[in-house]
């Protein structure tokens, strides 16, 4: 196949978005497909510099872009429909993939509709829930009919939660299914737990409590505050963003390491005695399942993707948004028992050893030959519905 991905954000911008689609590149390349990414141009890489960039078998083309307020670091690409056309038309792609589409990928979906190009949307970012927490809950209808827009446009839209799939559906988003996010269980493994590395964030031998993500508003990393005297514990937040100043004095006694990626975070979470997320606006929450894959058991809002992935009682705990109470207790009850945090440890590393990536990469190509032949895909996920192709105005099926 020919793929065209749009990518909202990319390299060297590393979030879930970005993660994701490394993966996907990995995985098409190793099947021979032949792919484009069009994402926004960075400080490090200029559009006219003249050389091609390539990532994974994908060539990468980049589009002029400015930095986000308050979050330089992200950056939106210029520019109007007919560019993005354009660039479509001139690849001639079998399908296009909207990673996380809001900017780029509303253009984007516009100019594949209007080349007859069928789309796969993937939605993976709460965007319009961003707008309270920045402070603008004014833009929240606004951003909700630009989803809304994109995703009623696209061919298909896949979700990676059973939330996100009742939301989605709740707007009355049609064609919706469900693609979950695999997690690489030899990177993320027990065995990677480091004594010195323990050592080194807890010299007085405290138990470690482990937060991993960006360090921006909507991660509500803050809400780590009411953790911060539990007795014998350690609390060590990995990850960087515009808050991390705010964090690290609003913290004193918590270790932050910055961003850690490679071995070197696969590590960190490993040697956690407990993973702690206490966002309340994740699809999904990769962290969750890679410190699941690290033999690490999971407190975590219940609110989002995580009502899919922690199991309560058995894997973790989830608490109602907004309790930090019952966050606090439900951290003492397992930092406090031994015997049980090693149960749900165990628990959670045996429940996430079939989400690989390859077959989770796998049936991402079931949906994109599905989307472009009009045939259901062959199996459904977890017992959900199959997607059915959409269908034109003349009934001829997308």
């Amino acid at each position: 196949m020919r793929i065209a991905i749009i990518a909202e954000s990319f390299l060297p911008l590393m979030n879930g978005v970005t993660h994701s689609i490394l993966r996907v590149l990995e995985h098409l390349e190793g099947q021979g497909h032949d792919v484009l990414v069009i994402a926004p141009s960075t400080h490090a890489v200029a559009e006219f510099a003249g050389t091609a960039e390539v990532v994974h078998g994908a060539t990468v083309h980049r589009l002029p872009a400015v930095p986000l307020a308050g979050y330089t670091n992200v950056r939106v690409a210029m520019g109007g429909v007919y560019r993005v056309k354009r660039i479509l038309a001139d690849y001639a792609p079998d399908i296009v993939h909207l990673a996380s589409p809001f900017v780029l990928g509303w253009r984007a979906v516009q100019a594949a509709h209007q080349l007859g190009i069928p789309t796969v949307a993937i939605y993976q970012t709460e965007v319009p829930s961003y707008a309270a927490r920045y402070g603008v809950p004014f833009l929240e209808n606004w951003a909700w009919n630009r989803v809304e827009n994109i995703h009623l446009l696209a061919t298909r839209t896949l979700v990676p939660s059973t939330f996100a799939l009742n939301q989605l559906r709740g707007r009355g988003i049609p064609r919706v299914g469900i693609w979950r996010r695999g997690v690489d269980t030899a990177r993320f493994s027990p065995e990677k737990r480091d004594a010195r590395w323990r050592a080194s964030v807890a010299p007085g031998g405290e138990r470690i409590i482990g937060y991993v993500g960006r360090l921006a508003i909507e991660k509500q990393v803050e809400d780590l505050a009411a953790l911060a005297d539990v007795p014998n514990s350690r609390l060590v937040i990995v990850g960087d963003g515009p808050q991390r100043a705010a964090l690290e004095e609003a913290l004193p006694r918590a270790v932050f390491t910055g961003f850690l990626g490679g071995e070197e975070l696969a590590k960190a979470v490993a040697s956690f005695d407990l993973f702690v997320h206490p966002g309340e606006f994740e699809t999904f929450c990769q962290t969750i399942q890679e410190a699941m894959a690290s033999g690490v058991p999971v407190v975590a809002t219940g609110r989002g993707g995580p009502l899919d992935l922690v199991e309560n009682s058995r894997t973790g705990w989830l608490y109602q948004p907004g309790d930090l109470g019952g966050f606090r207790a439900h951290v003492m009850d397992l930092m406090g028992d031994d015997a049980k945090r090693r149960a749900f440890a165990a628990a959670a590393h045996a429940s996430v050893q079939d989400r690989t990536w390859p077959a989770l990469c796998g049936l991402l190509e079931e949906h994109y030959r599905s989307v472009i032949t009009g045939e259901p895909v062959a199996e459904p996920v977890r017992g959900l519905p199959v997607v059915q192709p959409a269908q034109t105005k003349s009934g001829v099926s997308l």
